[in-house]
């Protein structure tokens, strides 16, 4: 696989199953000068490198805080070269729990379909220090390149694994779970998905991982 972001954005048609989805996000982070990354586009986790990428995304929804969220310039990077300072500021919570990763830096591009910010691209570092002119250029890159590549293959998702650039889907049981939590509970779509995210972070657990529990009734349906 390639090592610089020009020859990998060309290989990433051809980053067939899950591994090598990940691979690739894995080199590209790299190449970027990252620890890890993730895209989300909505509320939808569709690309990440490790698990760590994957749970700093899940703690901005939970929390509803994080350097993702509420961007208000879409044509900038949303920079954070040092969260230690931002531990009593913008995002509390999300940094506390950022720092307990091990996570020192964060960076952001928002992901844009057309004129529309449809998502974000997030990067990690474990130490402290700002993104170069060039890292952040070819961030961009990657952020186009991704939402364009999970446009593509997003109808098919779920029906295609296996296939070339097929897409993962990885929080529709929350959906499913709200959707339960809702009907069961009879209270808004709106508020089971705020009792299911309180029930996340007082448990632990990921949101993913505490929709599965309500869906195969290891948690009572009153739980969250």
């Amino acid at each position: 696989m390639g090592s610089t972001i020009q020859e990998l954005l060309e290989e990433l048609s051809v980053a067939a199953d899950e591994e090598a989805r990940r691979v690739w996000a894995v080199d590209c982070a790299r190449a970027l000068g990252l620890g890890g990354m993730a895209i989300s586009l909505g509320q939808e986790l569709v690309w990440f490198t490790d698990e760590t990428s994957a749970r700093l995304e899940d703690l901005q929804i939970v929390l509803g805080q994080g350097p993702g969220l509420f961007l208000e310039d879409e044509t900038s990077v949303r920079e954070v070269p040092d969260l230690s300072l931002l531990l009593a500021q913008e995002w509390p919570q999300y940094a506390a729990e950022a720092q307990e990763l091990g996570i020192a830096a964060l960076f952001v591009w928002p992901v844009r379909i057309g004129a529309v910010q449809a998502g974000m691209l997030t990067g990690y570092r474990r130490s402290v220090g700002s993104l170069t002119a060039q890292q952040s250029a070819q961030g961009w890159l990657v952020a186009d390149a991704l939402a364009q590549h999970v446009l593509r293959h997003w109808s098919a998702a779920g029906d295609t694994h296996g296939h070339a650039g097929a897409v993962e889907l990885h929080r529709i049981e929350v959906h499913q779970a709200t959707g339960v939590l809702s009907e069961r509970l009879g209270v808004s779509l709106a508020e089971a998905l705020v009792r299911l995210r309180a029930q996340a972070y007082s448990s632990g657990r990921s949101l993913s991982d505490t929709a599965h529990a309500v869906l195969v009734r290891e948690l009572p349906y009153d739980a969250p």
